[in-house]
């Protein structure tokens, strides 16, 4: 029983190093991206993608830099350029004061052709997506203003690794 037992454990972690090679960066779902358990240096505190002028979205979200938002910003912020045939030429992504906010929305160049289109969204890391038109270029709020409270809980569900861990002891 016992060699069964080892042989199963190996090729669980063999199944296991090969899921590296397909959690290749393609495969990553940003929505459930959540920071490091680090503390928070003020209350209500979260995070934004960032990145300056991205050439896609994609990449914007992979290398955006992990950092708290400043405390005198409420917002991640979404700033979309893009030409008539809808390929993205430059994306900003960042937190923002709710001033920044009061500009959501699409905005048309008829000298360049190009549109701009701007969101701001509450909450940690909410900002994946990109506003490409009038519907999704809004304001997006996860509370009343001026209530207390932070963001409604999100359900996590462990990853492949950890499922294959947690085997691995089991068996052991």
């Amino acid at each position: 029983m016992l060699p069964l037992r080892h042989a199963l454990a190996v090729a669980v972690v063999h199944i296991f190093i090969l899921s590296e090679s397909w959690a290749l960066a393609k495969n990553i779902n940003f929505y459930n991206v959540r920071p490091p358990l680090d503390p928070t240096p003020f209350p209500n505190s979260f995070k934004c993608f960032t990145c300056e002028n991205a050439g896609d979205n994609y990449n914007c979200n992979r290398w955006a830099e992990d950092k708290w938002c400043p405390q005198n910003t409420q917002y991640c912020l979404t700033v979309h350029h893009f030409t008539s045939h809808g390929r993205s030429t430059s994306i900003t992504k960042k937190c923002a004061s709710r001033s920044e906010c009061h500009s959501v929305g699409c905005h048309h160049s008829r000298d360049s052709e190009h549109t701009e289109c701007r969101s701001c969204c509450e909450g940690m890391i909410c900002n994946v997506e990109l506003p490409t038109n009038h519907s999704n270029a809004v304001l997006a709020v996860t509370r009343a203003p001026g209530t207390s409270g932070g963001p409604a809980p999100r359900l996590q569900v462990p990853g492949l690794p950890a499922l294959v861990w947690a085997s691995v002891l089991l068996l052991l």
